[in-house]
């Protein structure tokens, strides 16, 4: 036993995403824990773009309540051993039913071999379905891949098959596959357990089965219902098999058509027929039920008295999605800020019970093995500004954002906080002032209650990966949030706070709020100063809100939509802002007006018309509402584009001479650096090192001036006051597959820096948020926020995800949840030439029992190890205080250590006080040691 003063935490859990090779030069880009910390133990994609985010697990226990129930499973901490094998470090709890993966990926192969453990961890007979799937690779003219053949010969799917394939078929001689070809190995051929039934993996494939066109033909999901008792534990082993393409050039050659189609069969055939089972144990291979046991070289009574025991031990480390009690007694869940102002004047609440509220569903939704990862920190000192603002509202101050609580993203300046463009190339930086909207905001008495997660630097329009953690969905925690202000749009639908800032250089205001029933405006250029933010695109990146209203907009905006003297951008729309936007929400404000339809502004290039149905009903909601809507031709007056340098390393050289403190003095240090998320990192810098001259800045101005007018023109020549844009125009895709994940199309408005607002227009049949957006001329802003409030007040679009992130129980004397920062992800991958062996920490929070007066936690380490055990001693740490402890794992297996804290630390821990504990190992034998102590929070 150990004995210190506080407990340990884990290792890194992976050395980072990581691609596998395959034969033929192909690669597998596998999602394990690391960068950006997907875990889901799919295939994100392949060279060949055989699979684009396949191989995921979906379980559906019957009659069970977890959130997790259902949705993408994630949160295996998956290892990469640096050869071949990924590696569960604790299982994922489904109502009592334990999942952990394996996957390995022979090397010299073209399959990956994913073997996935169920245990019953209750003490009942447990039902359950689990799916296996995603997307496949597409990009076709119709954007669909097809079935090849099955196993009997023929196009449909059935459990006779035991395989599948698909490819994606080109019109040339031959019908070369466009993409490589892919096959699924389901079971031994006929096996009644080897398959239930074919579901669609991207909308519940539970429920729905697989169509045979279309974009969701591209998402099978293959289903097995399998029964579990008690303490038994039964797995279900799966191969996928990939090629690379046919009908088009990838490493420098093309190939025959059919040659790679048939490769991928002929494996498929061979697998289904003769399962590859090596480094399977026994007890393993007896667990299987998807093949027979003869298939997997089982005898008659191999598998007489030997039980999963390795695998009942397990739920020791096991993580579950659990939601705590509320200390707040306000239910701010879908308040406004408008209802917030009010409430607080009346005295019905204060803004200590707002923003106690916030915190506590953050820690309920936004952390853990379901965790949204919508939030990457809280001001540390956020009930003291809630106490602070109270006394202010007592003492008479009638500030309009008094005691509102906030979230910025994280690429916007607070003195308070670090901001780190969600990469771990700024972990811990702090800037030295506020950006001058955040300074505008505290001025009118906001709280800026934390930082939003996104896309890292902004770089993603369709997902929001970064360097602490991926952010998903806040309807269907299984999908893409759409980038790159995802963790803003997120947070506020699910009321982790009212209102967020965003940014958008493409679709980044726009795309999240879509996604999220909220609303947004990305203002005409220059409305809002976006001085104190890190760069996309120079001139073009627009920082605005994402909110719960038209109403609150309007107040955020007489805030904020204020000059910067010292912003030469924002000087184009001096003299042309509102003074006070809430006087153009009039729910009359469409009588007579006249809005256009582009031609082809609601065609879904995924081909896809579920959506757009939906969309083109509510027309006549602005018919109602005393509009006309009518169809005009598609803007075609894109002005032609000159040389105006290279606007983004412009950007970053003007955000470093404005924060001479920043830990790098060139652009290429940060655009180019390692460590970025590993498939947003460009490689080594060879650029020339300029970005735009004075000159060309100017010019790019003028450009973006002209397109503004073209814009008008266009609107002049088809007499419309408005021209109409969808928001998302497909189902969005799942939230471990590649871009696009969603039907798009663009307005004119970030390419010309024309004004959008952006609104709810309600739900598909699958319960989906569908929206709008208005584009309009330059400085028609207001105007066009008076049309969408009008929309509003009939159509009331707006939806909340309440069966994602419910609300909470009010306990009084329940002890608040620290809302801790979100964690880096591991660093890049170091692939070495043997097997990796070393230890790791399986809980990174974990409970202590007190007794006598003496705290103990039990610390539960793992192996990370495809073959040999792990030996050394740990070693945790609590301020000055260091013990140790000899310490053996069998690879791949869990052992817990006792660790016995301080009376001192005892004392803290009692009164409410999370400690901590640094961990590390010395390794022995070839045990790698870790070079940096991880930290374990502990709470009683």
């Amino acid at each position: 036993m150990l004995a210190v003063g506080v407990l340990a935490t884990v290792t890194p859990q992976a050395q980072a995403w990581n691609a596998v090779p395959t034969s033929g030069g192909d690669t597998w880009g596998v999602h394990d824990a690391a960068n950006p910390g997907i875990d889901t133990g799919s295939v994100r994609n392949t060279g060949g773009n055989a699979l684009q985010g396949y191989g995921g697990l979906r379980v559906e226990v019957d009659g069970g309540d977890s959130r997790l129930n259902g949705v993408l499973l994630r949160g295996f901490g998956l290892t990469y051993d640096g050869q071949e094998t990924f590696t569960t470090m604790q299982g994922v709890d489904v109502d009592g039913v334990v999942v952990r993966r394996e996957l390995l990926v022979p090397e010299g192969s073209n399959y990956g071999r994913f073997f996935d453990v169920f245990t019953n961890t209750t003490h009942e007979d447990v039902t359950l379905d689990v799916a296996f799937g995603g997307q496949l690779g597409y990009s076709t003219g119709e954007n669909q891949s097809e079935i090849s053949t099955t196993g009997t010969g023929d196009d449909t799917i059935s459990r006779a098959d035991g395989w599948a394939s698909w490819f994606t078929p080109t019109t040339a001689a031959g019908t070369p596959s466009q993409n490589g070809p892919s096959a699924t190995v389901f079971g031994t051929p006929g096996r009644a357990a080897s398959l239930t039934r074919m579901g669609n993996f991207l909308l519940d494939p539970f429920e729905n089965a697989l169509p045979a066109t279309g974009d969701a033909a591209n998402h099978p999901g293959f289903v097995n219902t399998i029964t579990i008792e008690p303490s038994d534990s039964v797995s279900l082993l799966r191969y996928v098999v990939t090629g690379l393409p046919e009908g088009r050039a990838v490493l420098g050659a093309t190939r025959p058509a059919g040659s790679e189609v048939t490769r991928v069969e002929d494996v498929a055939e061979t697998l289904a027929a003769l399962p590859a089972v090596d480094g399977l144990s026994t007890a393993e291979l007896c667990s299987v039920a998807n093949f027979d046991p003869g298939a997997l070289g089982l005898g008659g009574t191999d598998c007489d008295q030997r039980p999963l025991n390795e695998f009942v031990d397990t739920p020791v480390g096991s993580t579950q999605a659990t939601a705590p009690a509320t200390t707040s007694p306000y239910d701010v869940v879908g308040k406004t800020i408008t209802q917030l102002v009010a409430d607080m004047k009346s005295g019905k609440t204060n803004s200590q019970q707002i923003v106690r509220a916030y915190l506590d569903r953050i820690a309920a939704y936004d952390r853990g093995p379901l965790g949204l990862n919508s939030v990457i920190t809280v001001a540390p000192d956020a009930m003291a500004q809630a106490r602070a603002a109270d006394a202010a509202r007592r003492n008479g101050d009638t500030r309009p954002m008094l005691g509102i609580p906030v979230l910025a993203k994280d690429i916007i300046d607070t003195k308070d906080m670090p901001t780190t463009g969600g990469s771990r190339v700024f972990d811990g930086y702090r800037p030295k002032s506020d950006a001058f909207q955040v300074e505008l905001m505290r001025d009118a008495g906001a709280i800026i209650l934390g930082k939003a997660n996104l896309a890292e630097f902004a770089n993603d329009g369709h997902a929001s990966p970064n360097g602490y953690g991926a952010v998903w969905n806040a309807f269907d925690p299984s999908r893409s949030p759409i980038g790159s202000s995802g963790g803003s749009a997120v947070a506020v639908a699910s009321s982790f706070a009212p209102a967020a800032w965003g940014t958008q250089t493409g679709d980044s205001l726009w795309g999240p709020a879509g996604a999220a029933s909220l609303y947004s405006l990305r203002g005409t250029d220059g409305m809002q100063s976006s001085a104190g933010t890190m760069p996309l695109t120079l001139i073009q990146d627009y920082v605005g809100w994402i909110g719960q209203s038209i109403d609150d907009l309007a107040m955020l905006l007489d805030v904020t939509a204020v000059d910067n003297p010292a912003d030469l951008l924002d000087d184009v729309a001096n003299g042309k802002r509102p003074q006070d936007w809430t006087t153009y929400l009039d729910k009359d404000a469409l009588q007579g007006k006249v809005i256009g339809v582009p031609e082809t502004a609601f065609d879904d290039p995924f081909g896809t018309t579920e959506v757009s149905d939906v969309l083109r009903a509510k027309f006549e909601v602005f018919e109602e509402a005393g509009a006309t809507v009518k169809v005009i031709p598609d803007f075609a007056a894109v002005p032609t584009r000159g040389n105006y340098g290279n606007t983004g390393y412009e950007g970053w050289l003007q955000w470093l001479e404005a924060h001479p403190d920043a830990p790098y003095t060139r652009p290429e240090q940060i655009t180019n650096n390692p460590l970025r998320v590993p498939y947003q990192y460009p490689g080594p810098y060879t650029g020339d090192g300029t970005g735009m001259t004075d000159q060309q800045q100017r010019d790019f101005e003028a450009y973006r001036a002209l397109y503004r007018d073209n814009v008008a023109g266009w609107m002049d020549t088809n007499s419309v006051d408005a021209v109409l844009y969808p928001t998302e125009l497909s189902e969005i895709h799942l939230n471990d597959t590649i871009q696009p994940s969603f039907g798009r199309r663009d307005p004119q408005s970030s390419a010309a820096g024309v004004p959008t607002v952006i609104f709810p227009a309600g739900t598909t049949t699958n319960g989906s948020p569908v929206g709008f957006q208005l584009q309009g001329k330059a400085f028609q802003d207001a105007e066009l926020m008076g049309f969408a409030y009008a929309f509003d007040q009939i159509a009331k679009g707006r939806v909340l995800p309440t069966s994602v992130t419910p609300r909470l129980e009010y306990d009084a004397g329940a002890l608040p949840t620290p809302v801790e920062p979100l964690d880096p992800t591991p660093e890049p991958p170091v692939v070495t030439p043997a097997p990796a062996r070393r230890f790791t920490v399986l809980d990174r929070t974990v409970g202590a029992k007190v007794r006598r007066g003496r705290a103990t936690v039990m610390l539960s380490i793992g192996c990370a190890s495809s073959a040999e055990d792990c030996t050394g001693r740990v070693r945790a740490k609590v301020g000055e205080r260091t013990a140790t402890a000899r310490a053996t794992v069998s690879a791949g297996s869990a052992q817990t250590v006792k660790v016995r804290l301080s009376r001192a630390a005892s004392i803290r821990l009692r009164n409410g006080k999370v400690q901590k504990i640094r961990v590390a190992f010395v390794g022995t034998g070839g045990t790698k040691s870790t070079t940096t102590p991880v930290v374990v929070r502990v709470r009683r």
